[in-house]
């Protein structure tokens, strides 16, 4: 097929490249040093500590809605909570901050039915698809996302930011003559990743962009869904710590975990100015660094292993604080809370 990536190539770019590896394959060998961490601390369920504010350590299950309680109002987008199949709460909202918003689950991981609403049409599809409270978000426009890591023990005043990830979504270069559809089909990443036939891609497939015009062409930026994560360590400094430090002394009860942002620039952000907090992950959040194309594998192992030993260390000095670990009952109903919930996304 000229033009078109074949099966086996899209097969060898899997083999060949460990970013498009299934979550399954690349944790393998973390769950094993996890369940050393977790005899090591007598608990499968250590993480619970490590951010007592936030439910289940936010390692799953955890509401976002809870989570943005906890955040100065300042550092957030409009939001607003919806109840499920309530689409006159969720209009009445959308007419407030306008289109386009962003919808997505209150409980959800790796970009699952977080949809970018463009109009009324799209939002009234969205409340009769979704079967769980969701959230209306109002669009950030600030040019730069981000997924900055950051993680401060309970014993020790000043923190450190361990990772930096930018986040380039999915686009096309135009020449002229060829469809979104067909320029993608040349691109590994969005073989391997996006699904053509979703309906949010229905009104940009069949446009031919002029030569050298670029479409954005998914707007989410999770890496499941085409989105390429850049390596931005380079931007870690004393002032950047600095003001992540100050940032997260406001949100009691977080030390560990993710800032998923957007800003207008680097520099704004070490003024802690001109940006909004999109998401914060806590125990299940991953040094999104390592996905950069072309990041060593063993390099990676090395830094996820390392972020797990301090994930232990921290949750082990606040349980000396007083904050137990949850017990294995109560976590296993956790998990077994979170599969079922799962599974009605995975229907939807």
């Amino acid at each position: 097929m000229s033009g078109q990536i074949s099966r086996f190539h899209k097969f060898w770019v899997r083999l060949t490249q460990w970013e498009y590896w299934p979550l399954d394959v690349f944790y393998f060998p973390v769950k094993i040093y996890y369940i050393w961490l977790a005899i090591k601390n007598r608990s499968f369920f250590f993480f619970t500590s490590a951010n007592p504010a936030l439910e289940f350590g936010g390692m799953t299950g955890e509401r976002k809605s809870r989570i943005h309680e906890l955040i100065p109002e300042q550092y957030l987008p409009e939001t607003k909570l919806v109840e499920a199949g309530n689409l006159s709460d969720a209009m009445d909202f959308a007419g407030h901050i306008g289109f386009p918003l962003i919808a997505k689950p209150d409980i959800g991981e790796r970009g699952k039915m977080v949809e970018r609403v463009l109009n009324q049409e799209t939002l009234e599809a969205y409340v009769k698809k979704c079967p769980v409270d969701f959230l209306i978000q109002e669009l950030v426009e600030y040019p730069i996302e981000l997924g900055v890591f950051y993680m401060r023990h309970p014993d020790e005043v000043r923190g450190s930011i361990t990772s930096i990830v930018q986040k380039d979504f999915l686009a096309v270069i135009g020449d002229g003559k060829s469809s979104v559809r067909q320029l993608l089909s040349k691109s590994s990443r969005a073989v391997l990743q996006v699904d053509f036939e979703h309906a949010r891609f229905g009104s940009v497939m069949g446009q031919v962009p002029g030569d050298g015009e670029r479409v954005v062409v998914e707007a989410i930026g999770n890496h499941c869904r085409g989105t390429t994560f850049l390596n931005r360590n380079d931007q870690i400094d004393d002032r950047l710590e600095a003001a992540f430090d100050k940032l997260s002394k406001q949100i009691d009860g977080f030390h560990y975990g993710r800032f998923d942002l957007r800003c207008a620039s680097f520099d704004d952000l070490r003024e802690l100015k001109n940006f909004k907090i999109v998401e914060l992950n806590g125990a299940a959040a991953e040094p999104a660094h390592i996905y950069q194309p072309g990041f060593s594998l063993f390099k990676a192992y090395g830094v996820v292993f390392w972020h797990y030993s301090r994930l232990s260390q921290i949750s082990a000095a606040n349980r000396r604080r007083g904050f137990p670990y949850w017990k294995h009952r109560q976590g296993m109903n956790k998990m077994k809370e979170v599969r079922a919930y799962n599974r009605l996304l995975r229907q939807a």
